[in-house]
């Protein structure tokens, strides 16, 4: 085990850093100015500036002069990780089986980071037009059924946390918004051991999704598939897909 006084002691901060102003970027502020930057990653505006033009100089940033904004060549960063990292790879399998066992419906592989779920493998469904996540999209947790399942495994104090920090946006007009009514959902999914969402993000869509633990007991994940209401019950889905879960969960316990 890595000892944390050592990592600090270790670390080297203009890298630290240097990330913190690529993770400033997003949807709402695709490009940045320095002063912006420096609001963003609470960096003076002098050394936010000087590591947007490093960025520029690597070519993980393009500019006009005033304002960067990102290259397809932080892609590299996110990548490495799915070419490197041995959970996508064995679980992808598991995802393509039970895809197929259930007619082709998205099944996907989750993760918590930062308090959001983070797909990190997925078998995505040809028969249906639905949102379209790519590889290391990020949801809000409470909105998805593998994010519900692995909140549903941090303890109550640990969830209080999580909803303190949580801005909850309704997707729909059946979205939970409610911190109380999120709570009560994940202490749901806690008493079930799994997780299942109507309707939370998208219209008509349901979700089923199992936490996954490796052996030493740490839960890694959570797998889930998305499927279409179509009419079905709850129930009738549940009999139908838990099953398929719980025998991927257990064969990759053996494995991770």
């Amino acid at each position: 085990m890595v000892d944390d006084d050592n990592i600090k002691r270790d670390s080297v901060a203009g890298i630290e850093k240097g990330l913190r102003v690529i993770e400033a970027f997003a949807d709402a502020h695709p490009r940045l100015s320095a002063s912006t930057a420096a609001k963003r990653t609470g960096l003076s505006r002098t050394a936010a500036r000087r590591y947007l033009l490093t960025l520029f100089r690597l070519g993980y940033l393009e500019s006009d002069g005033s304002m960067f904004w990102l290259t397809p060549r932080v892609l590299r960063l996110g990548w490495s990780y799915f070419d490197s990292a041995r959970l996508p790879r064995t679980v992808q399998p598991f995802l393509q089986q039970i895809s197929r066992e259930l007619g082709g419906i998205t099944a996907s592989f989750g993760v918590l980071d930062d308090g959001d779920l983070v797909f990190i493998a997925r078998n995505v469904s040809s028969n249906y037009q639905t949102l379209s996540f790519m590889l290391g999209s990020r949801v809000p947790a409470n909105v998805a059924s593998a994010g519900i399942a692995l909140l549903s495994c941090l303890s109550r104090a640990e969830v209080d946390v999580w909803l303190a920090r949580q801005k909850l946006i309704p997707y729909t007009s059946m979205t939970v918004t409610r911190h109380d009514e999120v709570r009560a959902v994940i202490d749901r999914a806690r008493q079930d051991g799994f997780a299942m969402l109507e309707q939370q993000m998208e219209r008509d869509r349901r979700g089923i999704a199992v936490p996954v633990q490796a052996r030493n007991g740490r839960v890694v994940g959570a797998l889930s598939v998305s499927l279409p209401m179509s009419g079905e019950t709850a129930k009738s889905a549940i009999a139908r897909v838990l099953p398929l879960l719980r025998l991927a969960e257990h064969s990759l316990l053996s494995l991770l």
